[in-house]
């Protein structure tokens, strides 16, 4: 009881994010009718969020150097105007017009990344600029109009799903895609608990290690089954899984990401440790570049179109799944698991109050209570640990 006490204690904010996603979700299920987890609309959960939740995995590294980034969702209008432009006006081949896109998006990031890093200008202030800076570009690049309609191959990014190996019935490829990722987990996290035990690290007890990983078979297989009665696993959802396997690799097992949190933590100590902060932060910025970028195309292959609006909000929708995914706001803390939890809790809550016919004057200020509730738990935790 005292190791789980611990366990809990630690991972307060994650393991509470969790519980509050699980809560709304029952919650809503209940209100709908049933309709919230039908296998339509977890598909089109998937596809209405996976913009914001690719920009939060970016903005998560942000906040934890102690940094924002206002301008990510002017810089993904302006890249989606950029790849219709390519595309359709020019018509550059997708793939060559998505490389100078992402490209685009880097050098954007660089530049705001050079600002902040080394002439020191607060990240407020710069990307706030880009924020207004872009969305003027967008707006001459587009001349105030929307291009469409996109290559059909581009528009797959957000509309096309993993070809099946059968035909008719279940998609066997979801299925299939449940028992590998199974697999995968139940090796992994036996791993983990050997390597804790051999450094004598607290483990949960046997049981309910075995508790736990029967429960999260079951929603991993769930999961995979629903898809497998719909449509099969969409694109962007590999996409998705890809990038949050790849940066919670990078900033828990490498290197760059003990620097990212050394910085976030304490910039003088950092320094003084040998990070190399001023190239850290101007990296962090880059990264949220590209995937700004990438979060533009999504969005504009799921619209077919280039629009001067696109993007309206995206950085608010971002910044709140980091911080009530469990980033703080001072900085060194946050997960990349964290920001999809995050993502998650404000994407379920959209759509299930769409559901049950609440507009959205009520959804925006449910929203706004919801991410000072998770901001102020979070300051509750600092000061009672200060205690």
């Amino acid at each position: 009881m005292e190791t789980l006490t611990k366990l809990f204690k630690n991972n307060i904010r994650q393991y509470g994010m969790i519980i509050a996603l699980i809560f709304i979700m029952v919650l809503f299920q209940v209100l709908t009718g049933g309709l919230l987890l039908k296998p339509i609309n977890i598909t089109n959960l998937i596809l209405q969020n996976s913009y914001i939740l690719v920009l939060a995995i970016g903005m998560v590294l942000v906040i934890i150097t102690g940094h924002i980034d206002l301008s990510v969702g002017s810089i993904a209008a302006f890249v989606g105007a950029i790849s219709a432009l390519l595309m359709v006006n020019m018509h550059l081949s997708p793939v060559l017009a998505v490389i100078v896109s992402l490209l685009v998006g880097a050098l954007v990031g660089a530049w705001q990344g050079f600002w902040v890093a080394y002439v020191r200008i607060p990240a407020f202030i710069v990307t706030l600029a880009g924020m207004l800076l872009f969305r003027g570009l967008t707006m001459i690049v587009l001349e105030g109009q929307s291009i469409s309609p996109f290559p059909n191959g581009f528009q797959k990014i957000s509309s096309g799903f993993i070809p099946d190996l059968g035909s008719g019935g279940l998609n066997l490829v979801a299925l299939l895609a449940g028992i590998v990722l199974s697999v995968i987990f139940v090796i992994n996290e036996v791993r983990d608990r050997a390597q804790h035990r051999k450094y004598n690290f607290d483990v949960i007890p046997q049981g309910l290690f075995i508790a736990k990983l029967v429960v999260l078979l079951v929603v991993i297989n769930l999961f995979t089954y629903m898809l497998a009665t719909y449509s099969g696993i969409p694109n962007i959802l590999v996409l998705m899984f890809l990038l949050i396997v790849i940066y919670s690799f990078v900033m828990n097992k490498t290197v760059m990401g003990r620097h990212v949190y050394a910085l976030g933590g304490n910039e003088k100590a950092a320094g003084l440790s040998g990070v190399k902060t001023k190239k850290v932060t101007f990296w962090v910025f880059v990264n949220m570049g590209v995937l700004a970028a990438i979060s533009g195309l999504i969005f504009a292959a799921r619209l077919n179109a280039a629009t001067p609006k696109a993007g309206t909000n995206f950085e608010l929708d971002a910044i709140a799944a980091c911080f009530i995914g469990g980033a703080s706001a001072s900085g060194g803390i946050g997960t990349v698991f964290g920001a999809i939890i995050g993502g998650l809790v404000m994407g379920v809550l959209n759509n299930g109050m769409s559901l049950v016919g609440l507009g959205i004057d009520w959804q925006q200020g449910i929203k706004g209570l919801v991410l000072l509730l998770a901001v102020a738990f979070d300051i509750y935790n600092k000061n009672k640990r200060a205690v």
